[in-house]
């Protein structure tokens, strides 16, 4: 499992002008089954992703396909991790969340 932190680098502005290709991007990877969660920080100075993937190397050329990143508008940090425990209502807890 993976954390995609993502940091922006450019104005609200900027951002918001790529934020429609990049809702496109993220619709892409949800639907292939590697993204499983994502969502702006508070503050909102960039957002996370939740993703799954074989390896580091799939998940980073999934990334150089973002928007915000091909545009230069946000860095993008990659945080492999074991997912080995989980609450066992996880999934009433994300039935919980809002889009």
């Amino acid at each position: 499992m993976f954390i995609i932190d993502i940091t922006y680098k450019a104005s609200l502005e900027e951002i918001d002008a790529y934020t429609k290709a990049h809702i496109a991007f993220l619709d892409k990877y949800f639907a292939s089954g590697n993204f499983l969660i994502a969502g702006r920080k508070n503050p909102r100075d960039g957002g996370i992703v939740i993703a799954l993937a074989s390896t580091k190397e799939e998940i980073e050329n999934i990334t150089k396909e973002d928007p915000f990143y091909t545009n230069n508008l946000a860095d993008i940090r990659i945080i492999e991790f074991s997912g080995g425990r989980k609450a066992k209502h996880i999934n009433e807890l994300l039935a919980t969340i809002s889009k």
